[in-house]
């Protein structure tokens, strides 16, 4: 079993920046896939960036391409996302994933390991 726990998250000033981390334990090991969603209320679960085991095959959703840098630290089983310029309406819910196979899935039924979340507001 894999567990995926998100930290980072608070509030700041519409155009600050974030990082957020992702702590990997468990079987850690098997995951080489990870990646962040967010989902505000009452909205689906929204794609924002996926990184591989090697760190350096990475992808965004469109509103993020050129603010957020998704980036990992193999050695430590985390994974960051920096968040540049950000924008009231990204004032959600931050989610860490995980899967056991390596590739850029943008979908979050593709998978198969999730945090809790951690909450990100934007005041404007």
């Amino acid at each position: 079993q894999v567990q995926l726990v998100e930290s980072g998250g608070g509030l700041v000033q519409a155009g600050d920046s974030l990082r957020l981390s992702c702590a990997a334990s468990g079987r850690a090991g098997i995951v080489f896939a990870m990646a962040w969603f967010r989902q505000a209320p009452e909205k689906e679960r929204e794609f924002v960036a996926a990184i591989g085991y090697n760190g350096r095959n990475t992808g965004y959703g469109d509103s993020v391409k050129g603010r957020f840098t998704i980036s990992r630290d193999n050695a430590k089983n985390t994974v960051h996302l920096q968040m540049n310029s950000l924008k009231p309406g990204e004032a959600d819910v931050y989610y860490c994933a995980g899967k056991t196979d390596n590739g850029l899935g943008t979908s979050e039924s593709w998978y198969d390991y999730w945090g809790q979340g951690t909450q990100v507001t934007v005041s404007s």
